[in-house]
């Protein structure tokens, strides 16, 4: 992998065209009480601050870094001079400013639109590429595409999407719904094989009604109801 950053857009393209999922272990049916489906707004106060996340991540890269370095009897760097910022190689600046954006781009949707019975789930996101689970009585159904490898299933009270692409990258999205039933988290975690820790956005819901002043919906032959901002 050349860059991480400079893949971003050809990997963004891939992505929109994936749907195919595969089960985890857990029985096909919903979990009793968890129902994702409704239309859901971004929360903005509520939801990670795409720059605090970077700065944390790159902290934490140059403690270990700094760790490794005096586990090896090498001589104490100081701060800034654990990470090559820049450079190609692992835990570079390069490699993670490419995580934190990946994360960002695939989660800019402000709007959702939830479809859920026992036997399927999809997750319409405005502008983006939808997220879709099929269950299938509880067997196991390994989706093999040549993105790579794709699944989803439930895991406790969440519900979990994992796709993992070629060159050591992978995508995993793990939805909670809040005790109310009124907020949905959706943690978004992008990680590499050029990075040692992986970057995780949380991305905060409120349920919304979709008639409302601002959104404008309509229903769609392929998609189903999609909702979008409305432009002043």
């Amino acid at each position: 992998m050349k860059a991480l950053a400079n893949a971003l857009p050809a990997l963004l393209i891939l992505l929109l065209a994936a749907c195919a999922s595969q089960e985890q272990r857990q029985p096909a049916a919903s979990r009793t009480g968890v129902d994702f489906s409704g239309s859901w707004s971004l929360d903005y106060g509520q939801s990670d601050n795409i720059q605090v996340r970077l700065n944390g991540l790159v902290r934490e890269l140059q403690r270990e870094a700094e760790r490794r370095a005096q586990a090896a009897g090498s001589e104490r760097r100081g701060p800034g001079a654990a990470l090559m910022v820049g450079g190609p190689g692992t835990d570079s600046g390069v490699s993670i400013i490419g995580l934190a954006q990946m994360a960002d781009l695939v989660t800019k949707s402000q709007l959702l639109d939830i479809e859920q019975n026992p036997r399927q789930i999809r997750v319409r996101r405005e502008g983006d590429f939808a997220l879709d689970c099929d269950f299938h009585d509880g067997r196991p159904t390994v989706v093999e595409t040549p993105l790579g490898s794709e699944f989803c299933g439930w895991d406790g009270h969440q519900l979990l999407f994992v796709l993992a692409l070629p060159e050591g990258l992978s995508i995993r999205h793990r939805l909670t719904l809040g005790p109310a039933g009124q907020m949905l988290n959706i943690a978004t975690t992008v990680s590499s094989d050029r990075v040692s820790y992986p970057f995780t956005l949380n991305r905060v819901y409120r349920r919304m009604d979709p008639e409302a002043h601002g959104f404008s919906c309509e229903q769609t032959l392929t998609r189903g109801k999609v909702c979008t901002t409305e432009t002043p």
